[in-house]
């Protein structure tokens, strides 16, 4: 039985978790220090295919620290809740290293997300691209343990996006800190 291919997403995918692994074990010497999102996000209008207008969706992001400022983040986010069947939903998966500063309660911070994105719907579109994302926010600290985050990104898939697309995403949500 051969053995089957895996695209370039899947291969991203799989060696970004090995390397959120190692890294999580060698952050341990650190001290358990890391953060995990969830919210709602908003894509910008035609960002994937055309006509499609922003699309809602929700964002959970795991981010472990390996060095003092430096660390490594993987998230997921899935749009076009409360679409028509005409609208694809989309779903990226990216992973990527992220600069962490603050202090007070506030933390800001920035990163360099690459991945992939999927999207389907009941009209016949259906596809798999390559995608990044650049961005930042803050967290702001409103408990011991729980902070809100301000996100922005530059969201693309670029042998999907439209030219004319706003390739922007912007994430709110709650932030547990361990």
């Amino acid at each position: 039985m051969p053995i089957p291919r895996l695209s370039f997403p899947a291969c991203l995918c799989i060696l970004s978790a090995v390397l959120l692994i190692a890294c999580a074990s060698q952050a341990r010497a650190l001290g358990p220090k890391g953060d995990v999102f969830l919210g709602y996000s908003r894509t910008g209008s035609d960002i994937f295919y055309p006509n499609t207008g922003g699309l809602n969706g929700w964002e959970g992001a795991l981010h472990v620290r390996t060095m003092p400022f430096l660390g490594v983040e993987g998230g997921v986010a899935h749009y076009g809740l409360g679409a028509d069947s005409s609208v694809p939903r989309t779903t990226t998966y990216l992973f990527g290293p992220r600069a962490t500063v603050g202090t007070l309660g506030i933390k800001l911070f920035a990163h360099g997300l690459i991945g992939g994105e999927h999207s389907a719907n009941d009209a016949g579109i259906s596809g798999n691209a390559f995608a990044y994302a650049v961005g930042g926010g803050l967290d702001l600290r409103f408990a011991p343990f729980f902070s809100w985050r301000f996100a922005g990104d530059r969201l693309s898939a670029p042998s999907q996006s439209p030219g004319f697309g706003t390739q922007a995403r912007f994430s709110t949500g709650i932030v547990f800190r361990f």
